[in-house]
C-alpha cells in the first residue's frame, strides 16, 4: 500500500513538472504573440531550451550519479555538428524544417551517445578529479578534432578530410565544415517550440528513470559502491548507462543550438561552456532537477535583464551568483525543502482521514 501511495506522489510530481512547463510556453508564447517580449530575449529563447536539456542531462552524471565531470560541452559540439551535416545532407529528401531538425537531433543524439560510450568505458573506472581532468581532456579533444575537419556534400555524396581539404567538389557542391572556421550558412531551422517539446522528452525520460528501480540502482552507486555491489548491482553497468544518457541529451540539444545560429564554429564548445553549464547544476542543487531548469533559464537570461544597467550588470550578476551559492549551502533550503514535504504529509494525512 505504502509502495503505491509513493508510485501516485511520484506521477503526481511528475505530472506537475510536465504542466509547469507547458504553462510556461503557454505564457511565453502568448508574450511574443501580444509583442511583449524584446527582440534580444526573443534571440535567447532557443539557447535557454539547450541549456536547460544540458543543466537537466549533466544533473543526471553529476547530481544522480555523483560523478564530476567537465567535458559534456564535447558532447554538445558531437550533436551540434553532427546535426548540422544531418540536415544539410537531407534538406532535399526531408523538405519539412521540423521533421528534418527532429532527424537531425536524434542522429545527433545518437553520435553524442556512441562517444560517451567510447569514452565511459575507460574513463568511469576513474572518480573525482581524475575523472574531472580525464574528461575536461576528451572536450578539448573533440574541439581540436572539429577544427582539422573537412567535409563537403556534392551531387556524389559527402566527402571527408583531416588536416586539409584533400577532396574536390563537383559542380553544385559546398563545403559543410570548413576546418578551423567552422560552418557558415546554417539554415536556421531551430524554433522555441522545438525547443519545449526537447524540454518535455528530456524531463520525460531523466524523471521516470530517477525514479525507477535503475535509477534507485544509480542512486546507490552513488551513495555506497561497496554496499552497492554486495547486493549485486553492477557498478559499471550503472555508471555507463547514466553517463550515455546524458551523453545522448547534450548532443540533442547541441543539435538545437547550432541549428540556431548561421555561423558555428568549435569554440562555441569549449571549456568555458562545461564550466557555464556546471554552474547551473550546482546552482540549482546537484540532484535537483528544477533547481537545474531554474538555475539555467535565470543565469541565461539576467545578464540581458541588466544589460541596462551597463558596467554594473556582471558585478550585479556575480553577487545574486554568491548569493544563491549560501542560500544553497545553507540550512534555508534544507528547512524550506522539509517545510514542503511536512506540509504535503499533512495533506495527504488530512485527506485520508476524511
Amino acid at each position: 500500500m505504502k509502495q503505491f501511495k509513493n508510485l501516485l506522489t511520484v506521477r503526481r510530481d511528475n505530472t506537475i513538472s510536465y504542466g509547469i512547463v507547458i504553462l510556461a510556453f503557454l505564457v511565453i508564447q502568448g508574450m511574443i504573440a501580444s509583442g511583449n517580449i524584446s527582440s534580444s530575449l526573443k534571440g535567447q529563447l532557443v539557447p535557454i531550451c539547450a541549456y536547460i536539456v544540458m543543466a537537466v542531462s549533466l544533473n543526471l552524471t553529476v547530481g544522480i550519479l555523483g560523478e564530476l565531470s567537465l567535458g559534456h560541452a564535447g558532447f554538445m559540439s558531437v550533436g551540434a555538428f553532427t546535426g548540422i551535416v544531418v540536415s544539410t545532407s537531407l534538406a532535399a529528401a526531408i523538405p519539412s524544417a521540423p521533421l528534418r531538425l527532429a532527424v537531425s537531433m536524434v542522429i545527433g543524439g545518437l553520435f553524442a551517445g556512441l562517444a560517451g560510450v567510447i569514452v565511459g568505458i575507460p574513463v568511469l573506472r576513474l572518480k573525482g578529479d581524475y575523472l574531472a581532468i580525464v574528461t575536461l581532456a576528451f572536450g578539448e579533444i573533440i574541439k581540436n578534432i572539429i577544427n582539422v575537419l573537412y567535409i563537403g556534400l556534392d551531387e556524389n555524396g559527402l566527402h571527408f578530410s583531416i588536416l586539409q581539404q584533400s577532396f574536390t567538389l563537383a559542380e553544385g557542391g559546398r563545403m559543410i565544415i570548413n576546418g578551423p572556421m567552422g560552418v557558415s550558412g546554417v539554415e536556421k531551422i531551430s524554433s522555441f517550440t522545438s525547443g519545449f517539446v526537447l524540454i518535455l522528452v528530456t524531463l520525460f525520460i531523466i524523471l521516470n528513470l530517477v525514479h525507477s528501480r535503475t535509477g534507485r540502482a544509480v542512486m546507490s552507486v552513488r551513495d555506497n559502491k561497496i554496499a552497492a555491489e554486495s547486493i549485486g548491482i553492477s557498478v559499471t553497468r550503472c555508471k555507463l548507462l547514466a553517463f550515455v544518457i546524458s551523453a545522448v541529451f547534450a548532443g540533442m540539444a547541441g543539435t538545437l543550438y547550432a541549428m540556431n545560429f548561421s555561423t558555428v564554429t568549435a569554440s562555441k564548445f569549449d571549456f568555458n561552456t562545461s564550466i557555464l553549464i556546471l554552474v547551473f547544476v550546482v546552482l540549482g542543487g546537484l540532484g535537483n532537477i528544477w533547481g537545474s531548469i531554474i538555475a539555467a533559464a535565470l543565469l541565461t537570461v539576467l545578464p540581458e535583464l541588466l544589460r541596462s544597467m551597463n558596467d554594473y550588470r556582471m558585478l550585479i550578476y556575480a553577487i545574486l551568483l554568491i548569493v544563491m551559492m549560501i542560500f544553497n549551502n545553507s540550512g534555508a533550503r534544507k528547512r524550506l525543502l522539509e517545510w514542503r514535504s511536512a506540509r504535503c504529509a499533512a495533506r495527504n494525512e488530512k485527506k485520508e482521514g476524511a
